[in-house]
């Protein structure tokens, strides 16, 4: 006789949401790839073909949401796609969120672990060095949040930092959204002692004018990835991810 599916324990109790959310205003640095123009730029020979070409791809691309409007860009986009591989606070396929790092070393470890699974994930490219360019910039966010390192949250501190199981955090995602969570401040599962944030309202999001904004370069082995700005270099040891 087959015994009977247990659901397993909820990793939060909803009183946590009364005495757990505060008011919270913070930079983060996300790092976005910055070679879709460059893809585009092979396919036309002057810059007027390259504005058409633009607005043609972005017909195509799913629609912001309404309250995306009329922010920039840079904040509205995650928030567009429903992507088939789920990430720490979105289940697969479900509406995109937009994740940040408060420290620029902890996004550069942020888009070195993506990078390297996308290779890893990728058979034809496993064996070989991954170059990308990726913009870093930062902008604020701010809202009613929930901070995962301090209390009532950090009881639950070994399901948020699991390094592949995002089911708890998936969990806490659905019932944020219906108590009008706007971000969730967590700690990075890929750097020791980073920070990380995700909004799950684009409302939430702004930039300065003149927000800071960087190009680095990013090689991906199987084995480390690296990202170069000028002078500053971050490493990862991409077998410690394995």
């Amino acid at each position: 006789m087959t015994s009977p599916t247990v659901a397993p324990e909820p990793p939060f109790d909803e009183a946590w949401f009364r005495s757990g959310v505060r008011l919270r205003t913070e930079a983060l640095w996300r790092g976005v790839e910055a070679q879709h123009v460059i893809a585009s730029m092979k396919l036309v020979d002057n810059a007027d073909e390259q504005q058409l070409l633009e607005e043609m791809l972005e017909t195509s691309k799913p629609a912001p949401p309404r309250t995306a409007h009329p922010l920039h860009y840079l904040i509205f986009t995650p928030f567009r796609y429903r992507p088939s591989h789920p990430s720490r606070f979105r289940p697969a396929h479900s509406p995109g969120m937009w994740y940040g790092a408060v420290e620029l070393e902890t996004a550069c470890a942020e888009v070195a672990y993506w990078k390297w699974r996308f290779l890893m994930d990728s058979e034809a490219l496993a064996d070989q060095a991954l170059h990308t360019q990726h913009t870093f910039f930062q902008a604020e966010v701010s809202g009613r949040c929930i901070n995962l390192g301090t209390r009532p949250w950090s009881a639950s501190a070994p399901r948020w930092q699991h390094p592949t199981d995002y089911s708890a955090c998936h969990r806490l995602a659905a019932a944020a959204r219906l108590h009008e969570v706007a971000w969730i401040r967590y700690a990075s599962a890929r750097r020791q002692r980073g920070v990380c944030g995700v909004a799950l309202v684009p409302t939430s999001l702004s930039l300065k004018p003149g927000f800071p904004q960087q190009t680095w370069a990013c090689k991906s082995t199987r084995v480390s990835v690296f990202l170069q700005h000028d002078d500053m270099t971050h490493s990862f040891d991409a077998l410690s991810w394995a």
